[in-house]
């Protein structure tokens, strides 16, 4: 794949394949492509094409069966478990359909979750906090910062769980339907959230969606279909 060494992401001949009663299921088929810090790429395809498994894979939650994946040159199930750990605390946000955030704690106390998978002490817990508090109000929910989840509408449960994803600066953010829940102009409000920061903070952006909608605003866009990702030309 020409260029990799400037790409920020590179996905290569990925394959899944899951284990069945009957007989192994290849989900995934020789998925490539490649992503530089600032780009933006929406995966659609129709529901069981794999979408969130690739979205999984790519961010370590799950081992392709074979390829390899790579972040920063890093390639992260060359990692122990701790490293990883680590590694995908501190390098890939994760924003997911429902915001699963925590009913018993308020706004700010959800964003800071991603800090306390490994703490901080000192200046760099005040640092956190800072960053929170800054995120907080750039979704616009300076007033709701001390409110819990319960008292939120959808689409700001939403965008709490945006500024909870980017909380740690991670290199690579990834959506897995992110407007799925949202009426209309919730999920306009979030999309416009969405590209808003990820140009602010020259992320990686990957989402995978079926709202056409919102895939039109990628500059890239790939389509999955019996297990092979097409790169479709921009309109």
């Amino acid at each position: 794949m020409a260029g990799d060494g400037e790409k920020l992401l590179v996905v290569r001949d990925v394959y899944k394949r899951f284990t069945a009663a009957a007989a192994p299921v290849d989900v995934l088929r020789g998925v490539s492509f490649a992503l530089a810090a600032g780009e933006a790429l929406a995966i659609t395809g129709p529901s069981g094409s794999g979408k969130s498994t690739l979205l999984h894979l790519i961010g370590s939650l799950d081992q392709p069966s074979s390829g390899s994946i790579e972040i920063g040159g890093t390639d992260p199930f060359q990692l122990r478990e701790p490293d990883l750990a680590w590694f995908r605390n501190r390098t890939i946000g994760f924003v997911f359909q429902d915001s699963h955030l925590l009913p018993q704690y308020t706004v700010l106390e959800n964003v800071l979750v991603p800090s306390l998978a490994f703490p901080s002490r000192g200046a760099e817990a005040k640092t956190a906090r800072a960053r929170a508090e800054e995120l907080i109000s750039r979704v616009g929910l300076g007033h709701r910062m001390q409110h819990r989840p319960a008292e939120l509408s959808g689409g700001e449960r939403q965008r709490a769980a945006v500024a909870r994803a980017l909380l740690n600066r991670p290199r690579l953010l990834l959506c897995d339907e992110p407007t799925g829940s949202l009426d209309r102009v919730a999920a306009a409000t979030v999309a416009e959230l969405l590209f808003e920061l990820h140009a602010a903070e020259r992320t990686v952006l990957i989402a995978v969606t079926h709202s056409l909608e919102l895939a039109g605003r990628f500059p890239r866009r790939c389509e999955l279909a019996e297990g092979r990702c097409t790169e479709l030309s921009a309109a």
